[in-house]
């Protein structure tokens, strides 16, 4: 397996959306013309020794969604939808993702997995982090295992990553006699998607209570 990491800019909240995440991918095989690097045949032959290049060839679906996938993950509908968004016809979009997913190229599972910790490193608590994973229509069994790989990983903490998001982002030791700033982390921490009791649980801890 080989590790890629990439950055895309996404309304948020839209599949395909946010910060980076790395990426697990096939470290062999090849997919009409392409390798596990990304790199297409899509030339035809060497250029002549005048330094003309002939015309590039058009990419295949296939292709094209291995082009994607070989940046980062992605789930069926945000490959689907980046297809279509390329011109590539419904049907067509549709055999592609299909001949990833049976080529191991494209896997719900690793992307789940995949965002997720991306996005509890980036400082978003598990409701926000479920959600986003639903807009992807991933199913309830495919989302839990991303949880459960982020526990077995040791990054499920979810009280400690909301202290440290307070520690970084706030004076805490000004808690303990502010309460508008108390009210203010709050807010926060349920705004990154952090539940009742753990936000109010993180100011308690910092405040010394």
């Amino acid at each position: 397996m080989k590790k890629t990491t990439t950055t895309e800019s996404v309304a948020p909240g839209l599949p395909g959306s946010g910060e980076s995440h790395d990426t697990d991918l096939p470290a062999g095989g090849s997919v009409e013309g392409f390798d596990a690097a990304g790199s297409g045949s899509g030339t035809e032959g060497d250029a002549p020794a005048t330094g003309r290049r002939k015309k590039r060839r058009e990419l295949t679906p296939a292709q094209r969604a291995l082009s994607l996938l070989v940046r980062r993950e992605h789930s069926q509908p945000e490959l689907l939808r980046k297809l279509a968004a390329r011109g590539i016809e419904p049907d067509a979009a549709a055999e592609a993702v299909e001949r990833m997913r049976d080529a191991g190229w494209q896997d719900d599972g690793r992307f789940a997995a995949s965002l997720a910790r991306a996005r509890a490193t980036g400082g978003h608590g598990p409701l926000r982090i479920e959600a986003e994973l639903a807009t992807h229509r991933l199913d309830a069994g495919t989302i839990a295992a991303a949880f459960e790989s982020l526990a077995a990983d040791g990054e499920a903490d979810w009280p400690e990553r909301a202290r440290d998001l307070l520690e970084r982002r706030y004076d805490v030791a000004a808690f303990a006699d502010d309460p508008a700033l108390r009210r203010k982390a709050v807010d926060f921490l349920l705004r990154r998607g952090f539940d009742g009791e753990t936000a109010y649980g993180a100011v308690r801890a910092l405040r010394g209570d």
